[in-house]
C-alpha cells in the first residue's frame, strides 16, 4: 500500500526514471520532503564525513559513496522494502549513487538540486551534535523528532510538547545536560534501576505542569507520579495515549535483574504514530501480543536485557517498521541490520550505549 501512495505521489509531482528502465525516481524539494518523514523510507546522505557534519538533513544516515566501500556498507544498513531518499551538495552524487543502488534492486528517490535546493526553500537541516536526531511522521503529516540522549534516555518533541523517556543525567564518562533543555511536558520512567530512574533529572525537567508515568516502586521512591501497571491505558490528550506492557527477564539466573509485573514498557500513540519503547526486558511471548507498531526501542545487553539474536527474534514478533537497538552497553550490534534486512525491519543505531 505505501509503495501505491509513493507512486502515485511521484507521478502527480512529474517524475521521471531514466529511458523508462527501472533506475530510480526524481524530486523536488516537496516531494521529497513528503516522503522523508515515513518508516517506510531511509534517508541518506552520500557526501563526506565533513560535509555531513556540518549540516544535514535531520534523520539522515551518512554513507560517503566515494568510498570503495559504499555498497558494502549500504547493504548492511538498507533494507531493500525500504524507498532509499538520497541526497548529496546539488544532486550529482546523490544520482549516481542512486543509480549504483538501483541496479542492486533498491528503490530510489534522488533530491534534484541536493541540500543547497533543501535549503534553498527554508527546510531544515542541523549540525552533527551531540545528540543524534530521528524524525517521522505521524498520521497527520506531523512531525516527532526522536534524540539519542544515553544508554537508555530518549527525547521526543511533538507538536510543541516535551516527552522524556528514562531520563539520567550521568552514566559513566557521558552526560546529558537536561538543565539546558525544555521543561518536560510528560516524563515516563520503566523502572528502579539507576541507568533508568534519576531523581536529579526529573527535578530538572519538571514544572508545576509536567506529568510524570511511571510504575508504583518508582512512585514509591519519588514520592509522587501517576502509576500504571501492565496492561494499564490512559489518554493523556487527543493525540497521546500510553499503554503499560510487560518488560522482564525470563532466563534462569537473570530473574532477579527484572522480576515479572514490576517494571514497565511502554507503547506510546502519537497522533496515530505507535513507538514502542520495551525497557529492560528479554524476547518476552507478550511481544507477539503487540500490534500496528511502527517505531521500536529494544535493548540489548547481557545478562540484563537481550542477545543480539533475541533482539532480532522480538523485531521479528513485535514487526515494527523501524528498530532502534538501544541500552546496548558494549554489546555489538552492527550485524542487527543486515540479520532483519530481510524481514523488512529497518535498523537504525544510534549512540545508545
Amino acid at each position: 500500500m505505501m509503495k501505491k501512495i509513493f507512486t502515485l505521489l511521484l507521478a502527480s509531482m512529474g517524475l521521471t526514471t531514466a529511458c523508462g528502465q527501472q533506475t530510480f525516481e526524481n524530486a523536488d524539494v516537496e516531494a521529497f520532503a513528503k516522503l522523508t518523514g515515513s518508516s517506510d523510507v531511509i534517508l541518506l546522505d552520500v557526501r563526506t564525513e565533513k560535509e555531513f557534519n556540518e549540516g544535514h538533513i535531520p534523520g539522515a544516515l551518512n554513507i560517503d559513496q566515494a568510498e570503495g566501500d559504499f555498497m558494502e556498507k549500504a547493504k548492511q544498513a538498507l533494507a531493500k522494502d525500504k524507498t532509499i531518499a538520497v541526497y548529496c551538495r546539488s544532486g550529482r552524487r546523490s544520482a549516481n549513487a542512486a543509480g549504483r543502488l538501483a541496479a542492486e534492486g533498491y528503490k530510489c528517490v534522488n533530491l534534484l538540486g541536493g541540500i543547497i535546493a533543501w535549503k534553498e526553500a527554508g527546510r531544515e537541516t542541523v549540525a552533527a551534535s551531540k545528540y543524534e536526531m530521528d524524525v517521522f511522521n505521524t498520521k497527520s503529516g506531523k512531525e516527532v523528532k526522536i534524540y539519542a540522549l544515553l544508554h537508555a534516555s530518549i527525547r521526543m518533541t511533538y507538536d510543541g510538547k516535551e516527552i522524556e523517556i528514562d531520563p539520567v543525567t550521568k552514566l559513566g564518562n557521558r552526560t546529558t545536560d537536561y538543565q539546558a533543555m525544555p521543561k518536560a511536558d510528560y516524563i515516563f520512567v520503566t523502572h528502579e534501576h539507576g541507568d533508568h530512574f534519576d531523581k536529579e533529572a526529573i527535578a530538572l525537567l519538571t514544572t508545576e505542569n509536567t506529568k510524570l508515568i511511571t510504575n508504583k516502586r518508582c512512585a514509591d521512591m519519588i514520592g509522587y507520579g501517576e502509576v500504571m501497571a501492565n496492561g494499564d491505558a490512559l489518554t493523556l490528550a487527543d493525540d497521546l495515549k500510553v499503554e503499560a506492557v510487560p518488560a522482564y527477564n525470563y532466563t534462569e539466573g537473570h530473574l532477579q535483574f527484572h522480576p515479572k509485573g514490576r517494571d514497565n514498557g511502554y507503547i506510546l500513540t502519537i497522533d496515530g504514530l505507535r513507538i514502542y519503547i520495551a525497557g529492560d526486558t528479554e524476547d518476552i511471548p507478550e511481544m507477539a501480543e503487540l500490534k500496528d507498531i511502527d517505531i521500536a526501542f529494544l535493548p540489548c545487553n547481557q545478562p540484563y536485557t537481550m542477545t543480539p539474536e533475541q533482539l532480532a527474534k522480538a523485531a521479528r514478533m513485535v514487526k515494527a517498521k523501524t528498530v532502534f537497538p538501544y541500552h546496548y552497553g558494549q554489546t555489538d550490534v552492527t550485524s542487527l541490520p543486515q540479520e532483519l534486512q530481510a524481514d523488512g525491519i529497518g535498523v537504525r543505531i544510534r549512540h545508545y550505549e
